[in-house]
């Protein structure tokens, strides 16, 4: 099987280049052969294509300054994907898309179905909204992944960050009152790997949920993290309204993800062994 990929340097892209299974090539597309903002870019690349599928591991994810740079964010975010199923659909093959709990308004206390009402927060669910009702719309065959809280040991992610503190600081004032599931990055890649061959092999796509097991808060995950990295740093339970930012941030990530296991036999994976491995590349 043979994956065109979009994405070189994102968490996911990174795991999907280097964790290829045996029998698997992936051709990884940076902006220099396929510019997300230049949506034509992307589609002359799936025209010309030898691949099996294409999975879009680009995004804009930079959350904060989607709010002040929509028209940017809805372009890397929404149009670029559209195109993308677009020309993957006219070539019959299967599109796999990754999206976000960010679709969703966070309220309430149970995990999120793939069917439910989504109404985004801010610039950056919107964006990713977009993307998504056009890749439906495209009409081919689709996977949209959502997924949570993607961590790895490359990139710019929660478990660096904490690690960096961690090593300054004494305590650190985390929020607590924000759910959801750490997902590795490594295991978002092995479950695309996985959707992919069953789609190739006449497996059905769909809207479905990924994210790490089991469910935590920011301040949760922070002092797994201490914890495991042999760090002494005390993690403080603080509300998010102790931490303002530009983008409002969902209080409810929790995605229900039964229906991924059910249509392709992909389990949640456990985010703290995630973590071993991260923190293992890391040292």
């Amino acid at each position: 099987m043979k994956l065109l990929v979009f994405g070189q340097t994102g968490q996911v892209a990174r795991e999907l280049i280097r964790r290829a299974p045996v029998g698997v090539t992936v051709l990884a597309l940076g902006r220099d052969r396929a510019d997300l903002s230049d949506p034509s870019s992307c589609a002359l690349a799936i025209d010309r294509t030898d691949a099996d599928a294409v999975i879009n591991a680009a995004a804009w994810t930079a959350v904060d300054s989607a709010e002040t740079a929509f028209a940017e964010a809805l372009g890397v975010n929404g149009d670029a994907p559209t195109v993308m199923a677009q020309a993957a659909a006219d070539r019959r093959l299967p599109f796999l898309h990754i999206s976000t709990d960010y679709v969703f308004d966070g309220t309430g206390n149970q995990p999120f179905l793939p069917d439910h009402p989504t109404a985004p927060l801010g610039a950056y669910g919107r964006s990713k909204l977009a993307g998504e009702i056009g890749v439906r719309a495209a009409g081919g065959k689709h996977l949209i992944l959502r997924t949570s809280w993607v961590v790895s040991a490359h990139g710019t992610n929660f478990v660096k960050t904490m690690l960096r503190l961690g090593r300054e600081r004494e305590a650190l004032n985390v929020v607590a009152d924000q759910i959801g599931g750490p997902t590795p990055a490594a295991a978002i890649a092995d479950a695309l790997f996985a959707a992919a061959r069953a789609m190739v092999d006449g497996a059905g796509g769909g809207t479905h949920h990924f994210s790490g097991a089991p469910d935590t808060s920011w301040a949760g995950f922070a002092r797994e993290i201490m914890a495991r990295a042999g760090l002494a740093c005390v993690v403080n339970d603080i509300p998010s309204s102790a931490y303002p930012t530009p983008a409002k941030r969902p209080l409810n990530s929790r995605l229900d993800c039964t229906s991924l296991e059910v249509a392709y036999g992909i389990a949640r994976p456990d985010w703290r062994s995630g973590l071993d491995d991260i923190l293992r590349e890391l040292a």
